[in-house]
């Protein structure tokens, strides 16, 4: 590419995610012109551009400002934005709007902006550019050579970006819905692409905040079977990670469950000790998780599972506090020695993960079919699990499964009821049941398992105490409830205050 040739792509934001997004586009016949406030940053990936091409025609140009940036790409613009999410988003846009950006530019921010904000944004600039948005998902390796991308916004913007979008996306088979691996600079391969058009604005981000939500919930799963191996049988982290190797074979073969049994091997260089038991247990999150647990609440859709994994790195923070209650309040004292059979302990526990996934991910979906109808979405929910089977960090061979149960029916209301995961769950429900009481037996916690159990019992209950509970609330607040045997459009009201607690009807 000449120095003084116009480029296809803008881009601004050259942190770990954007300078690897850079390369996978260079590397798909893409010319980039690149931005960022740090000079260093900029010259760091020309720098790197120019070693993966042997020193041959450069496929990224630097850029100063804005200005020059608008100047040296090809009209109507198109510029990607890897800026964290919140005012950098805006402080970015509007240095574009005094740069000279035009009406039929095309912006994309492909941060984790919370979905409002980016409804919010699309109407904020509407006369000034097109605000497109795209969350990525994947990590720096998902960025750089396949990343799974969630785009929505504008459906003309997007017969823009499809191509572009569908070829720097991580590819699956798609007889098998495996990951096509795409290891080395340059290298390309065909296959299904992990990219497809969500919906309206702020639909993607929305799906992609859901994404992150089940993915606390299966990494909090994970973490908890390897807490109840170590504390209840006292293995080692390499007998552990043998496990999950094993594990890993099988119907939870996932990249979560791969990389964990690479933590669990790695030891500290100089004393030779394993990572994981040097590696303070505080951990901390970047909101995603917290905002999927909230939107649950607001639309009214239980996902217990994601919650507790949200809590779970709460309780974690709270270090000297465990410390100090860890002397102080008691728990069993039977400890591993109530394991007599350690076998069918590990295989309780592996059917307790199997089914707490399907459960946290069927209430992650739920959350996504809710959400669709309150904000008139429509959403592709076999389309979502296809695109999430490769590049990023919740693929897993799980997902095909997923696809499958949407593909045979594009309207079910829950995961749990296709006929496979029915399946599944029925026939793997008693190992479950019986691993959450070696936990609750041994003093280990598993909120994540037990509350995953919870959901599904409470989803399976035709009559749920919350009779009494609406009896409650009108004894105290006068809330008024429904009957069994009567019309439910009707209220109902009983006269608590007075001896003959007479039973009346509210007219609506």
């Amino acid at each position: 590419m000449a120095q003084n040739a116009l480029c296809d792509i803008g881009f601004i934001g050259l942190g770990v995610m954007g300078k690897n997004l850079v390369l996978n586009l260079a590397d798909n016949g893409y010319s980039i012109a690149a931005f960022d406030l740090s000079n260093e940053k900029v010259n760091d990936v020309i720098e790197q551009d120019q070693l993966e091409t042997n020193g041959g025609e450069p496929r990224v140009q630097g850029c100063s400002s804005y200005t020059e940036l608008l100047s040296r790409l090809k009209s109507p613009h198109l510029i990607v934005l890897s800026v964290p999410a919140g005012a950098p988003v805006d402080q970015v846009s509007e240095s574009l709007i005094g740069a000279g950006i035009q009406r039929d530019d095309i912006v994309i921010d492909t941060g984790n902006s919370l979905w409002v904000d980016t409804v919010a944004r699309e109407e904020k600039y509407k006369n000034d550019f097109i605000l497109f948005s795209s969350a990525v998902s994947g990590g720096e390796v998902g960025a750089r050579f396949g990343p799974s991308l969630m785009p929505s916004g504008s459906a003309y913007a997007w017969t823009r970006i499809k191509p572009i979008w569908e070829a720097i996306a991580a590819k699956v088979d798609p007889k098998t819905g495996k990951p096509i691996e795409r290891t080395q600079p340059g290298q390309l391969v065909e296959g299904e692409p992990c990219a497809a058009y969500i919906g309206p604005g702020g639909a993607g981000h929305f799906v992609k905040m859901v994404h992150n939500g089940i993915e606390y919930a299966d990494m909090q799963i994970i973490c908890e079977a390897y807490h109840m191996l170590r504390a209840g049988l006292n293995l080692s982290t390499n007998e552990i990670a043998d496990i999950f190797e094993q594990w890993n074979k099988g119907p939870l073969d996932s990249y979560l469950m791969e990389i964990s049994v690479e933590v669990l091997r790695q030891t500290e260089v100089e004393s030779g000790a394993p990572l994981v038991d040097i590696i303070l247990d505080k951990a901390g999150q970047k909101g995603t998780g917290l905002w999927t647990a909230m939107s649950s609440l607001e639309v009214g859709c239980p996902a217990p599972t994601i919650s507790q994994a949200v809590y779970a790195r709460s309780i974690s923070s709270f270090k000297d506090l465990r410390i100090q209650a860890s002397d102080i309040l008691a728990g069993p004292a039977l400890g591993a020695d109530l394991i007599e059979d350690k076998q069918a302990f590990i295989d309780r526990l592996h059917d307790a993960i199997y089914c707490a996934k399907i459960s946290a991910y069927a209430q992650g979906f739920q959350l996504m079919k809710l959400a669709a109808k309150e904000h008139n979405w429509t959403l592709d929910f076999a389309s979502i699990a296809k695109i999430w089977r490769a590049g990023c960090i919740i693929r897993a061979v799980f997902l095909q499964s997923i696809t499958q149960a949407f593909e045979r029916n594009e309207n079910l209301e829950n995961l749990m009821l296709d006929e496979f995961f029915a399946k599944q769950l029925s026939e793997h429900q008693l190992n479950w049941r019986k691993s959450v009481a070696d936990s609750a037996l041994l003093g280990v916690p598993t909120s994540a398992i037990s509350s995953s159990l919870s959901y599904y019992d409470a989803m399976r209950t035709e009559r749920l105490p919350a009779d009494l509970l609406q009896g409650q609330r009108d004894f105290f607040g006068a809330h008024t409830f429904e009957r069994v045997d009567i019309d439910s459009n009707k209220k109902y009201h009983v006269e608590w205050s007075t001896p003959e607690r007479k039973l009346i009807s509210i007219e609506p």
